[in-house]
């Protein structure tokens, strides 16, 4: 008789990351229609999945955290057609940090068997969010001067080697000399230590005074307003991740001067179907089977280590994606 119990990291209330649990008892989840039941290897770790634990996003407690994950098909819901047992998957949805979750066939992929499972983990989410912010949020254009905030991150990797593709004229904010390396690897033309230098200042330099086109800002609190002080007349701040905290209330008369655009983008208010989701996944699988985007994994952690992985990313200090291992 198959089990019904399964592995999975939860938490029942919130706060910082000693409130994550390893369990062994977890309920399995049953495919609904148009569902599958993946069997997870690896699984990525996000911001999105501390803003759940700490509160900041609502989820229903107890919780399972994750966005995305790689496995194989255990099972299909009534109606799924595209995807059948033992397939190699790659999709994003809720409760992924665990053994067994389930993936909508709208917001999965097959994984092709050039890719390792473990890129295939650590491609989608961020991927997809730098797809929609260079392609929804802003339409990034050649020659355009864009400033990425935590350039050597993993989303911040995804962007820069984005950006470079369209033909922008990249520049990077990194709080170390390593890290900088790592952004002027993925393709950054410039890179400010923000820790060393005045950001705003360094932009103006860089742009004759002008400012830039576009800001993507994955830090949130701590570099708002240097953003909006960064941007030429008409440009954008895409704001889109709270790293250091969430935003203050706003003032929207900081936005008068150059008549700026301010922007609070989500991928998951970006994607409500199928369309949406191939819209943004289907090039950037194209730029990966190309070799135009490549994928930097940082550490992969065991699943029953997810605190670990949590206080790493919480830390500032990791360089690309991390993940866990099933």
């Amino acid at each position: 008789m198959a089990s019904t119990s399964m592995r999975a990291a939860l938490f029942r209330s919130t706060g910082p990351s000693s409130v994550l649990e390893f369990v062994t008892n977890a309920a399995k989840p049953t495919p609904a229609a148009g569902q599958l039941l993946v069997r997870n290897q690896f699984i990525g770790i996000n911001f999105i999945d501390t803003y759940h634990r700490t509160g900041l996003y609502k989820v229903p407690l107890p919780y399972i955290p994750g966005r995305e994950a790689s496995g194989v098909v255990e099972a299909v819901g009534e109606g799924v057609s595209s995807f059948q047992v033992g397939d190699r998957v790659a999709y994003m949805n809720a409760n992924t940090c665990a053994e067994y979750a389930l993936a909508s066939q709208e917001q999965t992929i097959k994984v092709p068997s050039n890719v390792s499972m473990e890129q295939a983990a650590a491609l989608l989410l961020q991927g997809a969010t730098a797809m929609s912010l260079t392609r929804l949020a802003y339409e990034v254009k050649k020659g355009d001067h864009v400033l990425i905030h935590a350039a050597a991150g993993g989303t911040g990797q995804m962007l820069v080697q984005i950006c470079k593709h369209y033909g922008a004229i990249v520049i990077g904010t990194t709080s170390s000399p390593e890290k900088a390396e790592t952004a002027r690897k993925a393709g950054a033309d410039h890179v400010i230590l923000y820790t060393q230098q005045n950001v705003k200042d360094e932009v103006l330099k860089i742009t004759s005074g002008k400012g830039v086109q576009v800001v993507y800002d994955g830090v949130g609190k701590s570099t708002f307003d240097i953003s909006l002080g960064s941007l030429a007349r008409l440009g954008t701040l895409a704001s889109f991740g709270n790293a250091s905290g969430k935003v203050d209330d706003v003032d929207i008369m900081k936005l008068v001067p150059n008549a700026v655009r301010l922007m609070r983008p989500s991928l998951f208010s970006f994607i409500k179907d199928k369309a949406d989701f191939d819209f943004l996944v289907n090039p950037l699988l194209e730029l990966f089977g190309a070799g135009k985007i490549t994928i930097h994994i940082h550490k992969i952690y065991d699943l029953s280590d997810i605190k670990s992985a949590h206080d790493d990313l919480e830390s500032g200090k990791t360089q690309g994606k991390l993940l866990l291992r099933v």
